[in-house]
């Protein structure tokens, strides 16, 4: 099937963000975001894209790691988040001798005195809150690390056949160490594909780090304002999924994806450095995450639906730790990023995929 053919086999047209209401809640969402991005820039100097990527995944209800050498102010950054964002925040600093106990919470045993009857009661975990910090996540073995996994996927916690929900919204922001470290465990893929993003943490640049230095040896402390609350959010990611999204953006979020895989076949064969360096390719949850992200940055961008520029700009926090790499791509230097980069150059867009349709244009302006 030619290009000309597979664009006149789209779908139904997508559902347009059309409503007053809606319309008013995207002005009002950039003008939030804006001054959150303030609130923020008041304790966190610089960083922007990673907290403008923090924001994309929480406003997509999705979980997010920072991975970063120590002193990069990824703590501070996710606690100083919490507190913008008036949610309940917890900090898991996760060690060698961390048990899963120690996350979920135990039963214990509890007598009434006046009858002398012995009952178990539950008592909750430091995972029950809005916002976890998994402080250095790969310090812990993998038998704690899974701990989360019900957590993340869920959003409940089980214990002696009882399910106890979660707060909404909740998420996880782990930290993490550079697996080169010592003292790390790297995270089990299964456990890795629950995160949304993956955001590295880089050095400051030279002017960055030249007002990180005067603002933290001196006396005065910036205070943050709470910007949004829990039923903000909640409407706010609602609002991210009403987003519409063209058939062809969808197609080629699909082809990214797809190209990473090596059992493909025929127009869906992957590229040859595709087959020369990647062991295993991301999964149809990665498709999902492109599309959310893309839509929650083009709400922030002010934009009432999504292009493939959109999905260009979060495919690397979505992709580099669902595509894991072989010995030769590591021998070569060839990491996950460079590989989503190469993709992102060589897969074909279809014509008018990066813009709305006509009719939605036409509704938009009304």
């Amino acid at each position: 099937m030619n290009m000309r053919e597979e664009n006149t086999s789209a779908g139904p047209a997508p559902r347009a963000a059309s409503t007053p209401e809606e319309l008013q809640a995207v002005e009002r969402l950039v003008q939030r975001f804006h001054q959150l991005r303030r609130e923020i820039a008041k304790i966190i100097v610089g960083q922007d894209e990673v907290v403008e990527q923090l924001l994309v995944a929480i406003f997509c209800r999705g979980h997010c790691i920072l991975e970063g050498v120590p002193g990069l102010a990824k703590t501070l950054l996710v606690r100083t988040l919490a507190r913008c964002l008036r949610l309940d925040f917890c900090r898991i600093q996760f060690t060698p001798d961390l048990m899963p106990a120690d996350i979920t919470g135990t039963e214990v045993i509890q007598e009434d005195r006046a009858t002398g009857l012995r009952t178990f009661r539950f008592v909750r975990g430091p995972v029950f809150a809005n916002v976890i910090l998994a402080d250095e996540i790969n310090r812990t073995p993998p038998k704690t690390q899974a701990a989360l996994l019900e957590a993340m996927q869920e959003r409940q916690v089980t214990v002696a056949g009882q399910k106890n929900p979660l707060p909404d919204p909740f998420f996880v922001l782990a930290t993490q160490n550079p697996i080169e470290q010592e003292g790390t465990y790297p995270l089990p893929e299964a456990q890795q594909d629950r995160f949304m993003f993956k955001i590295y943490v880089k050095y400051p640049k030279w002017d960055e780090e030249f007002e990180i230095i005067r603002r933290t040896t001196e006396e005065d402390e910036a205070q943050v304002e709470p910007i949004f609350g829990a039923e903000e959010i909640m409407e706010l990611q609602r609002l991210v999924r009403r987003v519409p999204v063209s058939d062809g953006v969808v197609r080629y979020t699909m082809r990214l994806v797809r190209q990473t895989r090596l059992e493909g076949t025929g127009d869906a064969a992957p590229p040859d450095f595709i087959q020369d360096y990647v062991a295993w390719g991301a999964g149809p949850r990665a498709c999902q995450f492109l599309i959310l992200g893309a839509k929650a940055k083009a709400l922030l961008a002010g934009r009432y639906h999504v292009s493939v520029e959109d999905v260009q700009a979060v495919a690397h926090p979505v992709l580099r730790h669902r595509i894991l790499t072989n010995f030769h791509a590591e021998a070569k230097g060839f990491g996950a990023d460079k590989v989503v980069e190469r993709l992102l150059e060589i897969t074909p867009t279809e014509e008018g995929a990066s813009q709305v349709d006509g009719e939605l244009r036409k509704v938009l302006r009304s």
